[in-house]
This record gives structure tokens, sequence and C-alpha cells, in this order.
């Protein structure tokens, strides 16, 4: 794939945020990668994007908690010098916390929210620093900032996302790439229905082209952190101040004096 617009690989493709993305991306010109272990949802919604667009758009089935689907990913994101998007959005929840005899789904959140998106920014920012640039967008949650709204790890795993697109924003933004991370609140997609939860029951749930449209202009406007549902962003700035202001006291040769009574 090659084209003055570059191309995006997006996972968590075959429906909600993901495909709206596509939707989205596809009509401003981007030729487009579309992953999720689907195949046949992908390709209808490639088929479609192509009539409406006329973009090219690939399909490349995968799941990324399978050891050789993620690599197959991985390899597209290095080699593929036509890409210059990565829209990391593949995730989960899990109906449950610690507390259920059955702790493998919160292991298997861990494998896609983490280790696969750590993976696939690997790779992207690996392909993006030899083409000189490029642009990695991960999906959270604002969960990342209040995890006592649901059990197990799901918040943690989005507290992840958050700080390493931070961490990558610092050490990449110098050498050409920007990092984004978006934090939805709930939103309606089908996330809820796999993760054994009423969508109907939550209050405030946005609509997945509301949220996409509102991500996609924080990525515009080249933001760090987008978070749509946010009234008031002198809020966020407030808290990344006061966070900001606490790091140079953390290097001290002594406790702090309250714990030295």
């Amino acid at each position: 794939m090659s084209d003055q617009t570059p191309a995006a690989l997006i996972t968590g493709a075959s429906s909600g945020i993901g495909a709206t993305y596509a939707d989205r991306l596809a009509r401003r010109g981007h030729p487009l990668v579309l992953v999720a272990r689907d195949a046949a949802r992908l390709e209808a919604l490639a088929t479609r994007l192509r009539s409406e667009t006329g973009v090219a758009v690939d399909v490349l089935p995968a799941d990324l908690t399978d050891p050789s689907g993620l690599a197959a990913v991985e390899a597209r994101l290095r080699d593929d010098a036509g890409l210059g998007l990565l829209v990391n959005n593949a995730g989960a929840a899990a109906p449950a916390g610690f507390a259920d005899p059955d702790l493998t789904p919160q292991y298997r959140l861990v494998d896609l929210n983490v280790v696969a998106l750590t993976r696939l920014a690997g790779a992207a920012a690996q392909g993006f620093l030899v083409r000189g640039s490029g642009a990695i967008v991960n999906i959270g949650s604002v969960v990342a900032l209040a995890p006592e709204w649901l059990p197990g790890v799901y918040g943690a795993t989005k507290a992840y996302v958050l700080t390493l697109s931070q961490a990558l924003r610092s050490e990449l933004g110098p050498r050409g790439l920007y990092v984004q991370a978006v934090l939805p609140a709930a939103t309606r997609t089908e996330i809820w229905e796999r993760s054994g939860r009423a969508v109907e029951s939550l209050p405030g749930v946005m609509a997945v082209g509301e949220l996409v449209d509102a991500a996609l202009k924080g990525f515009d406007r080249r933001e760090a952190v987008t978070i749509p549902s946010l009234p008031d962003e002198g809020q966020w700035e407030a808290f990344e101040a006061a966070r900001r202001a606490m790091v140079p006291n953390f290097s001290q040769e002594h406790a702090a004096a309250r714990y030295r009574d």
C-alpha cells in the first residue's frame, strides 16, 4: 500500500469503535488494513468501504491473543512502508473480578489489553521510526482514572494504556511520531454484551459515532490525551498539573518526615 495519505491499520475493526474508525478514516482517504478475528465481518466491512469510498482496504484476520496471529500483525506494521497510522483498539472486558473462582478471564484481558497492545505499539514504532513519521492511537478508558468502577483487572489494563501512551509520546514525539491516548467512557458497543453487562442499565452511554468523531478531532489537534465525555478540559489539565508538580519531589534521600516519627 502506497499513497500520499498513509494507510491505517485498525485492530478490533469488525464492529464498534474499530469499525467506526475504519469508516471515518476511509472517508478521509486513508487506505486501510482491518484486523479482527471475524474474517466474514471484516470482509463485509471492507467491501462496503471500498464501494463507498474507493480506498484500498486489506483484511488481515487475526486473533491477537494467539502468538501466530499477533506476529502476523506485528510483521505488517514493521514491514509495510505504506502504513503510517495504528489504531490500537482491540480490547475486552470481563464480567467478574478476583472474587470469582475462575480467574482465566482476567488473565485473558491482560493478554489482549496489555500484551498485544504493547507489542503492536512496539512494532508500529519500529516501522514508523524507519519511515520518519507516523501516529499511534491507543484506545484506553476513563476507568484508567476510576479503577473503583469495575472489579478485576480491566481498569488496571486501561491505566497501563494511558501511561504507556504518555511514555511513548515522551520518547518518540521528539523523533517525529505522534501518540494519542483516547479514553472513552461508556460507549454503545458490543463489549457490554460480551462482558455480561446490560448497556441499557447504564447512564450516559455515548453513541460510537460521536465518540470516534470527537477522538478524531482530538487527533487533528494533536492532543496527548483525549477524553470525549469530559465537559471541562480544565479538570484534566489540573489533574496533569498536580501529577507533574509531584514528580520533582519523588527523588529524596530519606523517607518523608511523616514516616520517621
